[in-house]
């Protein structure tokens, strides 16, 4: 039985990710410290004999004891709403958290895979975005928090790499979307079907032109899951290439959910990306991987688990003391 350790997992990406490797039949080591992250994304495996959860904050000392095959870093605020209102822990996650991991995975001689994201491209000049764009951040802006602990995470990744010999894998995750997102987080789906199911309006940032493409979260895994088991260690795109227009996504929404919500528009914050699209011809080429789920699919099993959600939990949650951890 391989033993994994999986970071940030009562997130949405992280809870399916134990989901796929306690189904593969390994014994799956969860951490988070829950700034975030909701128990009850994980609360369905807890009776689980090969499952245990740690509540611990990965910018502190990391320890597992015994062997360890496979460490899966997920472990970071991933929302505007999140990496705006804590901009400290975000950075330390992707610094201190990573290095933590790092020097883990040395000692155990275990394969860590990095969760990097598509933000490392900042606002692109290169359309669609490859493995070997740079990339268009601006290092002090609000964004920088995140787009740059990302960016440090790969450099610190490679340099354990190169100077060390640790086995790394690197994916790159472009916007993915499926059950347990958070209906506040402040990305772009749960944004829209929250507004629809509240009948408020939608709101699009800007006049709606600039664009995105969703992966549905079946997908992302299974890229996860193929790369983590590849012989790549550098950063791979893992998304869906089929792009869409803001504005015509907010329309698919409101055709959705069946509601008669108007879109009205709000100033584009700094730095918002304009365009959003992955080149995956690595993944395909790598991996034999490419996205299976179309986004009307996707979007009605992710409409389908929102609207199985409470009222209580269809309003928006009361923000977070995060005081404790902002130093």
């Amino acid at each position: 039985m391989k033993k994994v350790l999986i970071t940030g997992v009562a997130g949405f990406i992280g809870s399916h990710l134990c989901d796929r490797f306690v189904k593969e039949g390994c014994h799956v080591i969860a951490m988070d410290n829950l700034i975030t992250g909701n128990l009850k994304n994980i609360e369905h495996l807890f009776m689980l004999k090969n499952f245990e959860f740690y509540h611990h904050d990965i910018t502190k000392f990391v320890n597992i004891p015994g062997e360890l095959d496979y460490i899966l870093h997920f472990a970071s605020p991933a929302s505007p709403i999140d990496y705006l209102r804590i901009p400290i822990q975000t950075l330390k996650v992707g610094s201190l958290g990573t290095h933590n991991l790092l020097g883990l995975a040395r000692v155990k001689k275990a394969r860590i895979l990095i969760a990097s994201t598509s933000e490392v491209y900042g606002d692109p000049l290169v359309h669609p975005q490859t493995e070997e764009y740079y990339g268009n951040v601006n290092t002090i802006g609000p964004r920088g928090v995140y787009d740059e602990a990302k960016r440090f995470q790969e450099s610190l990744t490679m340099a354990y790499h190169t100077f060390h010999g640790v086995d790394v894998r690197i994916v790159r995750i472009f916007n993915t979307y499926g059950p347990r997102m958070r209906l506040n987080d402040g990305r772009v789906i749960p944004a829209f079907i929250g507004q629809a199911l509240r009948g408020e309006d939608l709101t699009v940032f800007g006049d709606g032109s600039q664009t995105r493409s969703f992966c549905y979260i079946d997908d992302q895994v299974e890229g996860i899951f193929r790369l983590l088991h590849s012989d790549y260690c550098l950063p791979v795109n893992i998304g869906n290439p089929d792009e869409i227009t803001i504005k015509d996504f907010a329309e698919e929404i409101i055709k959705l959910t069946g509601t008669n919500q108007k879109i009205i528009y709000q100033p584009l914050p700094l730095n918002d990306p304009l365009q959003r699209r992955p080149s995956i011809d690595k993944a395909k080429a790598l991996l034999d991987w490419e996205p299976k789920v179309d986004r009307a699919e996707g979007m009605q099993k992710t409409y389908d688990y929102f609207r199985s959600l409470s009222e209580e939990e269809l309003m928006l949650e009361e923000h977070k003391d995060f005081s404790e951890f902002i130093h």
